[in-house]
């Protein structure tokens, strides 16, 4: 139950202590205040530590000539797949034919009119496996039908023959057949299919069709080559090859070239990142009348500090093995702004020159005595991580500064608040007090008035 206080004529106001309390907690609304401006401050901070972050994962993206290379390839891709792996593969044109596609021994059986009704009768299946092993399967009354001899072979994983059940699209009363087929294609996996022997079936189960295994033939610049599959990424480093259709005499060509256009977009990216962090700080150095500098870095030094390493980076010289460069050489000049512009004609020209030279300014390149000469990728990345730096970095030591002032703010409002509740609690036990003594003052003044018929009211008079 609440003190209310003046109820006796006091001349107190009721609610004496909350208005103490109320002048009493001024101070604290002014730390509250305090605290969320530095939050204020925390958060743009942990803002712009996350657009650095974005920036040093471009930057690991395109950390070294590997990383930052892309190919192209040109092919003719009715006629073949082509992969490249950027890692292995150099720049150069071929010419290549598909001749041949290779293909596997495979067999197909006499027609049934049901897949699942027409009985073949009881016996076995014997063939001959490239390696010499010969192998039979045995059918019996239970199995045999082509839909069930089919899920005997392929139940044996390791019998290294294939079955399927196909309509032959023939329209014939018996379109059902058998097809029988080695797993693995070319020369040297040869199986031989001598016969079938089935006995009492409805009609004759025998192989009708067989066609034998080969290897793919091609031609790569005008020499002939057999291989024993239809994908290979031995004939040209670093390049795989799907064939796809044989096409005997049609020569085409397969040229790889560095992807300029590709390599072009990391660069862009890579700037474009750059560029959110300047942003960055120039919004929050732009200042009117209307700024509230508490509330914002305007004028931070860290700002400063961090955009003059940036655009120190940029500025430096590279070292390569054709003289010294900047990134500045490859296409990339500031604005009036203070954005970095990138302009990939010029860069994609530059790539088109001397690819060599533009991948040792970005990423840098191992100098003969062994040691590797950094590039503006390297020194960059140097930059980005003593920014991000835990605990001294240049982003991560402001944020424990203004993570420090909010916690020493914590522990002063805290204390206030404690101090508050005490002096809450003395004020209202004082009023209590206060208004005990009064209440007692003016029953003895009743008393006394009634002695002495009308004498003056004493709490009255104190007041």
């Amino acid at each position: 139950m609440g003190i209310a206080f003046g109820s006796i004529n006091s001349g107190l106001p009721k609610d004496i202590v909350q208005q103490i309390m109320a002048a009493e907690k001024i101070p604290l609304k002014n730390m509250e205040t305090k605290k969320g401006k530095i939050s204020d401050k925390k958060s743009l901070v942990s803002e712009l530590t996350q657009l650095v972050e974005n920036l040093r994962g471009s930057v690991t993206k395109n950390g070294n000539a590997r990383s930052l290379r892309e190919l192209k390839v040109d092919y003719n891709d009715d006629i073949v797949n082509i992969s490249a792996d950027k890692n292995i593969a150099q720049p150069a044109s071929y010419q290549f034919e598909v001749v041949q596609l290779a293909q596997k021994s495979s067999a197909m059986s006499s027609g049934f009119a049901d897949k699942d009704e027409s009985y073949i009768g009881v016996g076995y299946i014997q063939y001959t496996l490239p390696n010499g092993d010969n192998r039979e399967i045995y059918v019996d009354s239970d199995n045999s039908s082509l839909t069930k001899v089919a899920k005997l072979i392929n139940k044996d994983s390791q019998s290294g023959l294939r079955a399927s059940v196909i309509n032959d699209g023939s329209g014939s009363d018996t379109p059902w057949r058998l097809i029988l087929s080695l797993e693995k294609t070319g020369d040297e996996n040869l199986a031989e299919f001598p016969y079938f022997y089935f006995v009492d079936g409805e009609d004759d189960f025998f192989i009708e069709f067989e066609r034998e295994a080969q290897d793919a033939k091609v031609k790569l610049d005008g020499f002939d080559i057999e291989l024993p599959e239809n994908k290979t990424s031995d004939l040209i480093p670093g390049i795989n090859i799907d064939l796809k259709k044989a096409k005997p005499g049609e020569e085409f060509t397969i040229s790889v070239k560095e992807d300029t256009d590709a390599i072009s977009s990391k660069i862009k990216d890579l700037v474009d990142q750059l560029n959110s962090v300047f942003k960055f700080v120039r919004d929050q150095n732009t200042m009117d009348e209307n700024t509230d500098t508490t509330r914002t870095l305007g004028g931070d030094i860290m700002l400063q500090n961090l955009e003059s390493r940036l655009r120190s980076t940029i500025f430096s010289s590279v070292e390569t093995k054709f003289g010294n460069f900047r990134f500045g050489d490859l296409g990339a000049t500031f604005q009036k702004d203070g954005s970095l512009q990138f302009d990939d004609k010029t860069f994609k020209s530059k790539l088109d020159e001397n690819y060599e030279m533009v991948a040792q300014v970005l990423t840098g390149w191992i100098r003969e005595d062994g040691v590797k000469s950094a590039g503006f990728v390297d020194k960059l990345s140097d930059t980005v991580s003593s920014m991000l730096r835990f605990p001294d970095g240049l982003l991560q030591s402001r944020k424990r500064s203004l993570d420090s002032n909010i916690d020493q703010i914590d522990r002063r409002i805290a204390q206030k608040e404690r101090l508050l509740q005490q002096k809450e609690q003395n004020l209202k036990d004082k009023f209590a007090r206060l208004e005990g003594t009064i209440s007692r003052i003016k029953g003895q003044g009743a008393g006394v008035a009634a002695i002495g018929g009308g004498a003056a009211d004493p709490v009255a008079q104190l007041g």
